[in-house]
């Protein structure tokens, strides 16, 4: 069966004559719904032996999308034109009457109406322009699944696991979370409360929302699924930059590089077992007499590609490291945030196996402290929190206070009593945004499970086979997440009266030209040219403006350099740079490359990936 849905301010709708000769007997006469949901319905051949349950999906649809806008008034009408494999005719006039007495016997619409089966009509529709006024579905009885969301056991295992929360103190004092008196206000004291409260649901929008949009970074898709985004130009740049720096780091660091499917088969032994150890909910969709799921993780490809490795004592730790384009999780529709909480998303995992629990520790010791790192390199601010099974903690205590004195702030601890993943240790660093509510960047966790589930094995040094230990980490979190953190706290630098700003690594443009007149059009392409030699991301604003309002422009958008041209900088071959904290640095032409390419060294390069002259740069958002 196939929906349109469709928010409306006005509907109206006219039989003219009968199409088919089983069309409903009716009184002709204009029809006029005000403000509604006028769902176009088409019932399909897959539909006919299970019409029954075709019609009650279909009003559990309705019912979601209805709750969620809030509205009170529903048009039911018949539309066969949704599908090229209609029913037969008296199926899909019973599936539309079941609709309808459904959905009147729960009371809880004003209005309902539903158009004739079987005529000719003409309507007239105005649609409310936002990402929820057009949604379209489609479903099958038998195939439920693919719209259900399923859950794994280890979520109801986490539930109902004891778990109690210390601070942790860099002179080793561990003190119960009622006893630690934080500072107010203070971000630590907010990822407290959050963790502890696990108040998931966002009332209002987030802050980044308006900064990722009025930027041209991101944006809502409305015909895809919700947690599903758009990326223009500025932020497909900050994208790569972040993937390539974090794949550098790890292929540095000795990382072997894989790409495994998106899709695997739901009733796999080892990944059906894993899934349920596994504290996320998935895509599952059908395909064929066969069911599958869309990947939550690399973990499965990255165990599978282990499994079958011949692996020796001498390989490890073995590192395999995929950027995953993409993975996906069903988060619950009041969850969903904008970048902080997504249904779709980039995650750079790498998978470490080690020997033994000594090895394991060593390389968790490592991999934190690269992502101490990363997060320095993006220049956000975090909070860190470090999970344990309780005997775990007990026995590695002072390993655990080496790791807290690194970064010399309070943590957070949290203890559970039973396993409820597969995991007995991992830390986290949180960024805490404008409305209180954290998210994970950062991670390192030991796996305890999975070398058996997935039959991983590698050869000791007697010839023994043996079962590893295995690491699961992203050094960043999920690369969208990198963009919420920084717009977040750059929300509130601004409220705060601070200029905003991208780390110069990561400005989608570096540098903005701004010539005076047409007169330096020329003088202002070849300077691009060279700066684009050393790497720097530069654009010319060529357009018919005053000055003024091309360095408002520019400064809107954050561009860290702003140069403008006039004859006196031609003929001087000095150029005076307005900065985005507000100082000026006057650059001689022939140096201004290097000084400004040494703002980037020791990260990657990226071009503009977009038209360099402003006048060939279409508008990509745009709140009227």
């Amino acid at each position: 069966m196939r929906l349109l849905l469709l928010h409306s301010d006005e509907f109206e709708y006219e039989p003219k004559k009968k199409a088919i000769k089983a069309a409903e007997e009716i009184e002709k006469g204009l029809v006029s719904v005000d403000e509604s949901l006028v769902v176009f319905m088409s019932v399909e051949e897959t539909d006919e032996k299970n019409y029954l349950e075709a019609a009650s999906q279909a009003v559990d649809e309705i019912n979601k999308v209805a709750d969620e806008l809030k509205i009170k008034n529903l048009v039911l009408y018949p539309w066969v034109h949704l599908t090229s494999t209609p029913s037969r005719p008296d199926i899909a006039l019973k599936v539309m009457k079941r609709i309808e007495s459904d959905i009147n016997k729960a009371n809880k619409y004003e209005v309902v109406k539903r158009a004739p089966f079987g005529w000719y009509k003409g309507f007239t529709i105005k649609v409310k322009g936002h990402p929820l006024s057009e949604l379209s579905r489609e479903f099958s009885p038998g195939l439920k699944a693919k719209k259900e969301i399923v859950e794994s056991k280890a979520i109801e295992a986490e539930e109902a696991a004891k778990h109690e929360f210390y601070v942790l103190l860099p002179d080793e004092s561990l003190i119960k979370r009622d006893e630690y008196r934080f500072k107010k206000k203070s971000t630590f004291k907010k990822f407290f409360e959050y963790e502890t409260q696990k108040r998931r649901i966002s009332e209002t929008p987030p802050a980044h929302v308006a900064l990722m949009q009025k930027l041209e970074m991101v944006d809502y898709e409305p015909a895809s699924d919700s947690g599903n985004l758009r990326w223009y130009p500025a932020g497909w740049v900050f994208k790569r930059l972040v993937e390539n720096h974090v794949t550098e780091t790890l292929i540095d660091y000795g990382a072997h590089c894989v790409e495994t499917p998106i899709m695997y088969d739901f009733h796999h032994p080892s990944l059906e077992a894993y899934m349920n150890r596994f504290p996320a909910r998935q895509y599952t969709i059908e395909s064929g007499s066969g069911s599958y799921f869309l990947r939550f993780a690399a973990c499965f490809g990255q165990f599978l590609i282990g499994s079958d490795a011949i692996i020796s004592h001498k390989h490890l730790p073995l590192k395999l490291f995929e950027m995953t384009h993409y993975s996906f999780r069903r988060e619950q529709r009041g969850e969903l945030s904008a970048l902080r909480r997504l249904r779709t998303f980039s995650m750079p995992d790498i998978h470490t196996l080690v020997s033994d629990l000594d090895m394991a520790r060593t390389e968790f010791r490592n991999q934190y402290e690269i992502c101490i790192q990363m997060m320095d390199d993006f220049e956000v601010e975090y909070e860190a929190v470090f999970r344990f099974q309780t005997d775990f903690f007990e026995e590695n205590k002072q390993w655990i206070i080496d790791l807290v004195k690194v970064i010399d702030r309070p943590v957070m601890i949290e203890l559970f009593d039973k396993r409820y993943a597969y995991f007995i240790c991992k830390f986290e660093f949180n960024v805490v945004d404008g409305q209180g509510k954290a998210a994970a960047l950062s991670t390192v966790q030991i796996d305890v499970e999975n070398a058996e589930r997935f039959d991983i094995k590698f050869i000791d040094d007697q010839g023994e086979a043996q079962r590893p230990y295995i690491l699961h980490t992203s050094i960043s979190g999920a690369i969208e997440r990198v963009l919420y953190a920084i717009l977040e706290q750059s929300a509130m630098k601004i409220k705060t009266g601070v200029k905003p700003s991208f780390p110069f690594w990561l400005a989608p443009i570096q540098v903005r030209l701004c010539p005076i007149g047409d007169d330096q059009i020329e003088y202002s392409k070849k300077l691009a040219k060279s700066l684009e030699k050393e790497g720097i991301r530069v654009d010319i604003d060529d357009r018919n403006e005053r000055v003024g309002r091309k360095i408002r422009d520019a400064e809107k958008i954050w561009i860290p350099y702003i140069f403008v041209i006039g004859n006196n900088e031609v003929e001087s071959g000095l150029l005076k740079a307005r900065k985005r904290d507000g100082s000026e640095e006057e650059f001689e032409l022939k140096k201004i490359g290097k000084q400004l390419s040494k703002l980037s060294e020791g990260f990657p390069r990226q071009s503009l990936a977009m038209a360099k002259l402003l006048s060939k740069r279409p508008i990509f958002y745009s709140a009227n």
